[in-house]
């Protein structure tokens, strides 16, 4: 097997372990505050921590993958990882347990944003989708095998260790994409990018802020320093949205402010992870703690579930081929219809016999959403936005699934005349997420220009009719074959000039499946602000650039 067909399974399996320790931790919550004698607070820093280093730190390691090389930080993350894993199987009391989770959450926050740019780099143009969609499948998969997997660890008791096997579980996959790590292509980053140093302390400060008291404010009654840390949180981020075009090194490009494919993609994934987790956690805690199931028998009331999810991601190219982004719009709705024919039937045993197959139709949605949304938002994203969204996507998934859990969580223990009243309405907040999320998805359907734009710096040149073509040329830079052979050369080289011809590079090469080699080829043969178009079409005319004529 080849190097580069060795990429996709290497990468995927570091995804699988990132998101199946989210929910396998879920289930054994129950034994390891038995097993430590940890109180309700402990607990849930347990499954926060992870959750809460692991989002603040994806912006930020996006950055330094672009500028130390996305197999360097994919290899450190994985380490680090997979140390916070066998530290947090050994944990002798609750504190130890947490700082763990908190180390394993670094780990995977600096992977994530390296898998999408791998597989950016590695696959070539016409490929990308089907990757693409495997990669979304790959979360489906392994987000709801997660309480299976852990229900099956727990009911065995492996070496009488009770609990621990379950954050052992995936050390054995992280070691084998460490050793699969020497696959990944070499980049050697870009020695004259540097990393926005306040704006990532920005982009943690906020991040922590807001995830912090969503995950523990419920718990502790909502004390004064919740809100304080809600109001931090819109003040850190607040400043760093409002500061990206005035920042020689952002670490967002501010092309994604002005791209309304990037901003509608970013919060249709938000969207639909504010009901997907939150869905998934509601499930598991009424029948464990109202019906009264074990882990186990919870974890095989939910697997139609996750079954049709891997049937559904399966059919999520094909379908996405032949609909586009109605496949979106029609899972959601599927999701909002599953939800509210779960509500009445979970109550009675004969209810939750009936319930299996409505789970099965639902998770058949569920897979086809997760392996599509990923392809069809990219796809809409162009220029330098590409590469930010690239960044967003994951941490817009993080974020809407701390804010769905604790919004679920609301909804489930509001004041109720029982359970199952409870459970009801928490289905109809299941129900508002998925509606918000299918109206958002049809605005996907709106982009006027169905074409991939031409090529172009930020400095305002317009694309040319005939760049369609050469954006569609396959792997063309890869092969060596000149893409850009025409220039026009624009006044005013600044600071700024230079950072946006850097991420032109990065969009071209990427487009035309070059890696980080194609990128440094494409800025050394690039002026600083030079206006780039493809060799089908024309140079630009003197309004179009700038009042010069093209070279």
């Amino acid at each position: 097997m080849s190097s580069r067909r060795l990429v996709l399974p290497v990468v995927l399996s570091a995804t699988f372990v990132q998101l199946l320790n989210v929910t396998v931790t879920q289930v054994a919550t129950p034994a390891i505050q038995a097993g430590l004698g940890a109180g309700p607070g402990a607990v849930q820093l347990v499954l926060a921590g992870y959750t809460l280093t692991y989002a603040c730190l994806l912006i930020p390691a996006a950055r330094l993958g672009d500028r130390y090389g996305y197999r360097r930080l994919f290899v450190a993350g994985t380490v680090v990882f997979t140390a916070g894993s066998v530290a947090g199987a050994c944990a002798p009391d609750a504190a130890s347990l947490i700082a763990a989770r908190l180390v394993q959450g670094a780990g995977s926050g600096l992977v994530a944003p390296q898998v999408l740019s791998l597989i950016q780099a590695a696959t070539p143009a016409p490929r990308r989708p089907r990757a693409l969609g495997l990669y979304g499948a790959t979360m489906a998969v392994a987000s709801l095998a997660g309480p299976l997997i852990g229900g099956l660890v727990l009911s065995a008791d492996l070496f009488g260790l009770g609990w621990r096997p379950v954050l052992l579980l995936t050390v054995p996959v992280a070691l084998a994409s460490l050793a699969g790590a020497t696959a990944l292509p070499r980049t050697r980053g870009a020695d004259g990018l540097r990393v926005d140093k306040l704006g990532a302390l920005l982009v943690t400060v906020g991040a922590c802020a807001l995830v912090l008291p969503l995950a523990l404010g419920r718990e502790a009654g909502w004390p004064w320093w919740t809100w304080a840390g809600f109001a931090v949180a819109v003040a850190a981020l607040g400043y760093f949205v409002r500061s990206l075009p005035h920042r020689p090194d952002p670490l967002i490009h501010p092309a994604v402010l002005r791209d309304r494919s990037a901003r509608r993609g970013t919060l249709l994934v938000f969207a639909f992870n504010t009901g997907v987790p939150s869905f998934t956690y509601l499930l598991f805690l009424h029948l464990q703690s109202a019906v009264g199931y074990s882990a186990l028998s919870a974890a095989l009331t939910s697997a139609p579930f996750a079954a049709a999810a891997v049937l559904g991601s399966r059919a999520a190219p094909a379908l996405t081929r032949r609909h586009g982004p109605t496949v979106l719009t029609a899972a959601s709705l599927v999701l909002a219809g599953m939800c509210l024919t779960l509500a009445p039937l979970v109550g009675s045993p004969a209810g939750r016999q009936a319930a299996l197959p409505v789970l099965a139709v639902g998770g058949a949605a569920f897979g086809a959403f997760t392996a599509s949304v990923f392809t069809l938002v990219l796809a809409q994203v162009h220029g330098p936005a590409a590469g930010s969204v690239s960044g967003l996507l994951p941490t817009a998934q993080q974020l809407g699934g701390s804010i769905g859990v604790t919004a679920a969580g609301l909804a489930y223990y509001a004041p109720a005349a029982d359970t199952d009243a409870a459970f009801r309405h928490a289905m109809l907040y299941q129900v508002a997420a998925f509606t918000i999320t299918a109206l958002i998805s049809l605005r996907l359907r709106d982009r006027s220009d169905p074409e991939p734009p031409c090529i172009t710096s930020l400095t305002g040149c317009p694309p040319a009719a005939a760049c369609a073509r050469a954006a569609r040329a396959p792997n063309a830079a890869a092969e060596g074959t000149p893409s850009l052979t025409r220039r026009a050369a624009l006044q005013g080289r600044s600071a700024w000039a230079q950072d946006q011809q850097a991420s032109d590079a990065s969009f071209i090469a990427a487009q035309h499946g070059g890696g980080h080699d194609q990128v440094a080829e494409t800025r050394r043969n690039l002026d600083p602000g030079s206006c780039m178009i493809s060799s089908c079409g024309t140079p630009p005319s003197r309004e179009q650039c700038g009042g010069l004529d093209g070279a």
